[in-house]
């Protein structure tokens, strides 16, 4: 199959995991990125008019676009993510090349507003298929137009999300008895500080973590995302990971959900539905709902580390023997496409 592949391409991005699978499947996958690494762009105009829903295109992706698809004639244009484009193009698309599908795709949820823009609302109707991660979003998204809603959990890359063995300079520069790797968020700041006052000493890597103003010395913050290998041996090199949800997102299951067990790191999280689904709790993960619950299973499983152990290596097996990797997602998403 032929795939027009539009998103975000950073190096780190989960869509360039997704790009690269697809290509792994056998698929010619032409990638067209709808970021600029022009600096300028991020002035304080881009910054309103994306907080008011109007994104700014700075790629010049409507005029392009319908370009580049037309002379790749695709099967499949799959629109990861960007809220920048405007309905009109993908209307002019749609004329030009009547046999291709348009998908669109989003991790977030993007029933709430501060997760899509004007122009994507605009176009949720013209889209052959829209992909979410949430399963409310099944009743919802139709409610703003959307002909064909599917819900597809999210996944690790099976090529990147990997135990590895860690040197005595990699466990030195990134071992930890507990560990957090994401962006700040008031809630899982305030989780955290809770067991740094309890005694527990907690590693923290992530943007925005400027926001957050604390000098407890067993809280050490380092205000830096931290990406692909990096990311493997902070997870690796930890004795037990963190995984918050965002409460902004109405999180039930993160990409974090699955990229830490399938990494083989032991992992507490949030106690939902969707995490019950995906492991058993106390055999392949561990799960909380008080700050009381998680500071007492992480000052036990600090004490045990055989039953720690155990714990990470079977939710490494489940990943991999459910078939939680991209690869095998998008088996299925192609399928519901055809």
């Amino acid at each position: 199959m032929k795939i027009l592949f539009v998103a975000e391409l950073r190096d780190e991005s989960r869509s360039k995991q997704r790009l690269l699978a697809l290509r792994d499947l056998g698929h010619e996958v032409l990638e067209v990125s709808s970021v600029t690494t022009n600096p300028n762009y991020l002035s304080l105009w881009y910054r309103i008019r994306w907080k008011l829903g109007y994104p700014i295109d700075t790629v010049n992706l409507n005029e392009e676009l319908p370009k580049i698809a037309q002379k790749f004639f695709p099967d499949l244009i799959w629109i990861e993510k960007v809220l920048t484009l405007y309905p009109d193009t993908y209307k002019q698309i749609q004329q030009n090349l009547p046999h291709s599908k348009i998908i669109f795709y989003s991790e977030d949820d993007i029933f709430m507003r501060h997760n899509r823009s004007i122009y994507l609302r605009q176009s949720l109707s013209l889209f052959d298929l829209v992909f979410t991660t949430k399963p409310r979003n099944l009743q919802e998204l139709p409610q703003l137009g959307a002909k064909k809603v599917f819900c597809i959990y999210q996944a690790y890359d099976r090529n990147l999300h990997r135990p590895i063995a860690m040197t005595l300079e990699d466990q030195a520069k990134w071992g930890a008895d507990v560990s957090f790797v994401g962006t700040f968020e008031r809630d899982r700041a305030e989780k955290m500080l809770y067991l740094a006052e309890q005694g527990i000493k907690v590693n923290v890597w992530g943007p925005d973590w400027q926001k957050w103003r604390t000098n407890h010395p067993n809280l050490e913050v380092v205000r830096q995302g931290i990406y692909n290998q990096e990311y493997i041996k902070v997870i690796c090199g930890s004795k037990i990971n963190l995984s918050f949800l965002r409460q902004m997102n109405r999180d039930r299951h993160t990409s974090r959900s699955l990229e830490i067990p399938a990494t083989g790191g032991f992992m507490i999280t949030e106690r939902t539905d969707e995490h019950q689904q995906l492991f058993i709790e106390g055999k392949e993960a561990e799960f909380f709902d008080t700050n009381a619950e998680l500071l007492q299973k992480i000052r036990y499983y600090l004490e045990h580390e055989p039953e720690r152990r155990a714990i990470a290596k079977a939710g490494r097996e489940r990943c991999v023997v459910s078939g939680y990797n991209h690869h095998n997602r998008l088996k299925v998403m192609l399928t519901q496409i055809d």
